[in-house]
């Protein structure tokens, strides 16, 4: 598939989610996706896909509570999965465009599988690029070698926030998680910008506690059209989840992405934009 790479018109907005205040983009023309995206960046991460997918789909994207450069109305107590999976749900609602498509990357692809789970008629297709979500009935073997490559990933960049050296920490933590020395200093200015703007919330993602328990006779439950990603040469935590979802869903399309890590989406975002096109218009 051939992306047409064009300026698209957008619109900066926010919602009221409860007692917050969401900022979202709308392009406002095509068919509606809501794409929510990982830790620790912001809505604006998508801006780049924008002008690939945005000639031929509505591309909205949120900011989840505590991402972005906002303040926060809090002391971050109430940074979750399940607090982010319901803030979403609420924000669909408030397009009254439900179901929609949902675009979610690693930690947003996580919230994004836990809202449909918990509120599957908001949805009606989903593409998840490697969703940070583990069933917690999963295989123990699968478990275990999945739980000590995330601790093997993070070690470093905790290390770094009990120091307080928030901006250290964020540069171990994105080198660590692709694997790939130097993947944050390569990264373009704007994606550093939007990594150090979300590197405050690093004792909050260290801190929170276990996502809301999902199994696999819940992701069983799913019965819109599913398409799950994962890099090749990402980490074995990544791919064990990847794997692990597409098992449980039914009908769950699961594709190996050729010399591709987690990053993906800011290292390649015409191949991501053409996976998210293609799996689209195929559903």
């Amino acid at each position: 598939m051939a992306l047409t790479m064009a300026p698209v018109a957008i619109n900066s907005k926010s919602v009221r989610i409860g007692e917050v205040e969401l900022s979202y983009v709308d392009q406002e023309q095509g068919e509606a996706a809501v794409f929510v995206h990982g830790f620790p960046v912001s809505g604006r991460i998508w801006d780049v896909h924008r002008e690939a997918i945005g000639p031929q789909i509505r591309v909205i994207a949120p900011t989840l509570r505590y991402f972005g450069s906002l303040p926060w109305i809090d002391d971050g107590r109430n940074f979750s999965m399940q607090t982010h999976a319901d803030d979403l749900a609420a924000f669909i609602g408030s397009l009254e465009l439900d179901p929609v498509a949902v675009v979610g990357w690693s930690y947003g692809g996580a919230v994004a599988l836990t809202m449909a789970v918990q509120h599957p008629q908001l949805v009606k297709r989903l593409f998840l690029f490697e969703p940070s979500l583990v069933a917690v009935d999963a295989d123990p073997a699968d478990l275990e070698r999945a739980v000590a490559d995330r601790q093997d990933m993070t070690d470093a960049a905790r290390t770094a926030v009990r120091t307080d050296d928030l901006d250290r920490a964020m540069q171990l933590f994105i080198d660590a998680l692709n694997p790939e020395d130097g993947t944050f200093e390569r990264s373009p200015n704007r994606v550093q910008a939007l990594l150090r703007e979300g590197a405050r919330m690093l004792p909050l993602f260290f801190a929170a506690p276990p996502p809301p328990r999902v199994t696999s006779e819940d992701l069983a439950q799913l019965r819109m059209p599913v398409t799950i990603a994962a890099g090749s040469d990402s980490r074995v935590f990544y791919k064990i989840l990847a794997e692990m979802a597409s098992r449980c869903i039914p009908d769950a399309e699961l594709i190996t992405v050729p010399n591709a890590r987690h990053m993906l989406p800011v290292q390649d975002p015409a191949t991501f934009s053409r996976l998210v096109l293609e799996f689209i218009e195929r559903n």
